[in-house]
C-alpha cells in the first residue's frame, strides 16, 4: 500500500518560455516527485492530457496549450504492500502465471484502490514479481480485464517472460474469447462490429465510438443462446481497446446486462432495473505462445457463480 498518497492536480498554460518543450520534460520539471520515467508512465496511461487529448512523452508543446491532469504522489514510502489475497490460479510455472480473476477485483494499485488488487495478492503469493518490468505499480501484468469483468489473465513472472508476451499482444498473435449477456435479441447468429474506439470527446473518464480520433476495433461475435430478451454471446477481440466489447455492444443497440455505464440514458439510474450487480462479461478463453519454450497454450474458464445465476434469471423469462 501507499503510504501518505495523495493526488496533485494539474492545471498548466504553456506561455513563450516553455513552448517547444517536450510534453515529459514540463510535467517532471513540475513536481519533485516525479521523474521523467513516472511522467512518461502517466502521459502514455491518459492520466496527463493536452487540450483534453492524449498526446505522446515526446510532444513539444504549443504556446496556448493547457496541460490537465493528475499526478499520484507520496511524502513518503510508497512501496506496494503483499498482501494474503486468496486467488484462483489455473497455471504456473517458472515464467508465467495464468489466473481465473474474480469479478470485483481491481487488476493493479490506483489512487482510489491503494489495496485488495490482483497485484497485492500477486506480491503474496510471488515475491519476486515486483521486479518484473518498468511499471512498479504494475509489476508483471501484461494485459487487464476491468475490474467487474472476471475470467482468464496471464502475469508475467520475469521480465524476458513480460516482454515476449507484450510484444505477442502487440503483433495480435494472443486468442481471446469472452463470453456476455447482451441485451434484446441479435437480428443474425453470428457477426462482427469495426469501429473505432478512443475517449468520449467530453467524458474523457470512459469510452466511445470515435472516427476522428479513435483506433481500429474489430469485434467478432456468434449467439451461443437466445432468451426472450437477451442472448448469451461469445466474443473473440481482433483488437485490444478499452471497454471495447462494452462499447461496441452499447454501439449497435444490445448493451452488456447489468454495465453500470454502458446503457442507454434512461436505464443508467433506475434502481432494480437489473438483478446483475455488474457487467455480464467474462473472459473465457486465453491462447498464447509460451515465453520460453514457443508452444501454445490454451487455457478456458467456467464462468463465476453470479453470471450463472443472471443467465438462469433469463431463462425463466417468458
Amino acid at each position: 500500500m501507499f503510504a501518505g498518497f495523495f493526488i496533485m492536480k494539474l492545471n498548466i498554460n504553456i506561455h513563450d518560455d516553455q513552448k517547444n518543450t517536450r510534453f515529459d520534460t514540463v510535467i517532471s520539471n513540475f513536481s519533485k516527485t516525479c521523474s521523467r520515467r513516472k511522467a512518461t508512465l502517466l502521459i502514455n496511461s491518459n492520466s496527463i492530457l493536452v487540450n483534453n487529448k492524449k498526446k505522446k512523452p515526446g510532444y513539444k508543446l504549443k504556446k496556448g496549450d493547457l496541460i490537465t491532469g493528475n499526478i499520484p504522489e507520496s511524502n513518503g514510502d510508497d512501496t506496494i504492500l503483499s498482501e494474503n489475497i486468496p486467488i484462483d490460479i489455473i497455471f504456473e510455472d517458472d515464467h508465467i502465471i495464468v489466473i481465473n480473476k474474480k469479478p470485483g477485483m481491481v487488476v493493479h494499485p490506483s489512487s482510489g484502490n491503494l489495496s485488495g488488487t490482483l497485484v497485492n495478492a500477486l506480491l503474496f503469493h510471488e515475491p519476486e514479481i515486483n521486479n518484473v518490468g518498468e511499471d512498479r505499480f504494475r509489476p508483471g501484468i501484461v494485459h487487464r480485464l476491468d475490474k467487474d469483468t472476471s475470467g482468464l489473465m496471464v502475469v508475467a513472472k520475469t521480465t524476458p517472460a513480460l516482454r515476449f508476451i507484450q510484444k505477442e499482444f502487440k503483433q495480435r498473435r494472443v486468442e481471446k474469447k469472452y463470453l456476455a449477456l447482451v441485451s434484446g435479441n441479435l437480428s443474425t447468429d453470428r457477426g462482427e462490429i469495426d469501429l473505432p474506439i478512443g475517449r468520449h470527446p467530453v467524458k474523457r473518464k470512459i469510452m466511445a465510438i470515435n472516427h476522428a480520433d479513435g483506433k481500429h476495433a474489430l469485434t467478432i461475435w456468434k449467439v451461443k443462446k437466445y432468451f426472450k430478451k437477451a442472448c448469451l454471446v461469445e466474443a473473440h477481440l481482433k483488437t485490444g481497446r478499452t471497454h471495447q466489447i462494452r462499447v461496441h455492444f452499447y454501439a449497435i443497440d444490445h448493451p452488456l446486462i447489468g454495465d453500470p455505464v454502458y446503457q442507454p440514458r434512461r436505464y443508467r439510474k433506475k434502481k432494480g432495473r437489473s438483478a446483475a450487480q455488474r457487467q455480464m462479461l467474462h473472459s473465457s478463453q486465453l491462447s498464447f505462445r509460451h515465453p520460453y519454450s514457443g508452444l501454445r497454450m490454451s487455457f478456458k474458464a467456467e464462468v463465476p457463480e453470479d453470471f450463472l445465476k443472471i443467465q438462469g434469471l433469463l431463462e425463466l423469462i417468458e
